[in-house]
């Protein structure tokens, strides 16, 4: 039996692409086009691990370094819970997927080579993967969006300061009710050590008073124009991929879009 291997490289590519693709959407990940390509290429090259003479364990263990690898490429590195959550979300999708794959495989095909299934000496997966996964993952997706979950308060800010432009992923914060007592303009947190403020404003929580070093800035959360002030964080914020607290006072002006 004749194995292309062009065509089997070409289709691991599509479904790498659209694994990794959903992951980036799922998780709102901020990434260019080219490096989900460039991840998806890599992740296509590992077919041909198959042809080569390695143990269960040992393939296991390659397959886990080239997702971690596409990951790296796609997403870039911020911490490691960011890497585990891209990694858990790149595998569940991946099974998604090839349970949808392996159900059509047992209900149609007759015979399997590897990852290429044939019934009437035809493949079905380049159909699949033309109609039919992208389908399924849409709905998936979906699914997801219509959930409430942490990343469906993940926004993009845009801050313009000093002739400069920071970019950041914002997390729309129920516990942000900051306000500057003076102007009475919310504040939103950002943690990055390239700023610096001139304002002072008083916080305070359940055990703790101090001061929270603020500047006035234009800020855009997902386009939108917010009139606010922006306080700088001493402390690293411990949500995977964000680095700014959206104050909550902002919900009903940055959900205009959604």
């Amino acid at each position: 039996m004749k194995i292309y291997l062009d065509l089997l490289f070409l289709l691991n590519f599509g479904f790498d692409f659209i694994i990794i693709m959903t992951t980036s959407i799922v998780l709102k990940r901020k990434s260019k086009l080219r490096r989900i390509i460039l991840g998806s290429i890599v992740g296509a090259l590992s077919i041909f691990f198959l042809f080569l003479s390695l143990n269960s364990i040992s393939l296991f263990l390659l397959k886990v370094f080239v997702s971690i690898l596409m990951l790296l490429i796609s997403f870039g590195y911020h911490d490691l819970r960011y890497m585990f959550i891209n990694f858990i979300y790149l595998y569940f999708i991946s099974i998604i997927l090839g349970g949808f794959l392996y159900y059509l495989n047992v209900s149609f095909s007759y015979e399997q080579v590897g990852l290429v299934f044939f019934h009437d000496g035809f493949s079905i997966n380049y159909i699949l993967l033309i109609f039919l996964s992208p389908l399924v993952l849409y709905f998936y997706v979906k699914q997801n969006k219509d959930r409430k979950n942490i990343y469906n308060n993940i926004y993009d800010v845009c801050i313009l300061f000093k002739g400069k432009t920071y970019n950041y992923k914002g997390f729309l914060d129920s516990g942000n009710n900051l306000v500057d007592p003076y102007t009475h303009k919310p504040i939103i947190i950002v943690y990055d050590n390239r700023l610096s403020g001139n304002i002072l404003v008083p916080i305070s929580s359940i055990d703790n008073s101090s001061m929270m070093r603020c500047f006035k800035a234009d800020v855009f959360i997902n386009h939108i124009k917010v009139n606010c002030l922006v306080g700088i964080s001493t402390k690293k914020i411990n949500i995977d991929g964000v680095s700014c607290l959206i104050n909550n006072r902002l919900e009903h002006l940055v959900n205009v879009n959604r």
